[in-house]
């Protein structure tokens, strides 16, 4: 059964502000670009044999969290170099939602997850597991355990 695909050029302008930030949330300022040009870079390559074209967003989305999990993991293997300060770069956002953000940072991978997909992708719970992998109810524990880590790190 043939998909009508809209021109992947239309697909990249609807959905690139929301992947990302979500992957922003995810992976911070300076890891964004690089896990934005290898989620669509994936996209691109899958695009032509997509089978179901009903949840483009969500389709992008899952292949975005999947880039923010390698691009954790490849930060654990990766030298920190100690002599130099990072560049940060400028961004619309004030200091104290940087800092929780970076809270979310730590979060482990599955509440991380769970947090970012519902609160800075705006997606149901219901997408947040289908995007992460999982039930509907643990995608729920997730984002609650992980709120409930948030609230003791920011009440100390």
């Amino acid at each position: 059964m043939a998909v009508t695909l809209p021109p992947f050029q239309r697909l990249l302008d609807t959905h690139r502000d929301e992947v990302y930030r979500f992957l922003r949330a995810s992976v911070g300022p300076h890891d964004a670009d690089d896990c934005f040009q290898e989620t669509f870079l994936s996209a691109l390559r899958a695009y032509p044999k997509l089978r179901d074209a009903s949840n483009l967003r969500g389709w992008l989305l899952t292949i975005a969290h999947r880039k923010a999990l390698d691009a954790h993991r490849a930060r654990t293997r990766r030298p920190v170099p100690v002599a130099e300060v990072p560049e940060e770069s400028a961004t619309p956002v004030a200091e104290r939602d940087g800092a929780v953000w970076e809270s979310v940072r730590r979060l482990p991978p599955r509440q991380r997850a769970a947090v970012v997909l519902r609160y800075a992708a705006d997606l149901p719970y219901r997408e947040v597991a289908r995007v992460a992998g999982g039930t509907e109810q643990a995608a729920r524990r997730n984002v609650a355990d992980g709120l409930k880590t948030l609230r003791e790190e920011w009440a100390r």
